[in-house]
């Protein structure tokens, strides 16, 4: 089942997708392509809240029955919230990856790094190859 990349979010080529909330900071999670190629995710380590990162570090991991895998900082800041649904239902990564199967929330330290993140177009390009 493929969902549609969603338009407006920005992604990474390690398969991250960024959301702005309400407040200003950055929701993320992993693409629907990436939890497609992991298949049924069975275990989420998240990050601690209140740790900082620079764009690039690994911040979680995402294990499957078949492989784990890092889910990278798509920017730098630190980690100012974590989705507790996770710990019991990783599979809403698979369910819902844009929405209920969110990450982490992050507070930019750089928001100039936004703009080197690919846009849905960009990221599909990327996942085609």
């Amino acid at each position: 089942m493929s969902h549609a990349i969603p338009q407006d979010l920005k992604y990474t080529i390690s398969h991250e997708w960024v959301k702005k909330d309400i407040e200003g900071h950055y929701v993320v999670g992993i693409t629907d392509h990436a939890q497609g190629l992991l298949g049924d995710l069975v275990f989420v380590e998240l990050p601690v809240v209140g740790n900082s990162y620079e764009k690039g570090d690994e911040v979680a991991v995402v294990e499957s029955v078949k492989a784990a895998s890092d889910v990278y900082a798509p920017i730098s800041g630190e980690i100012i919230a974590i989705n507790p649904e996770l710990a019991v239902q990783p599979d809403l990564i698979n369910k819902e990856p844009y929405t209920k199967g969110w990450m982490f929330k992050i507070k930019a330290s750089h928001e100039k790094e936004l703009n080197e993140l690919l846009d849905a177009k960009d990221y599909l390009v990327a996942i085609e190859d």
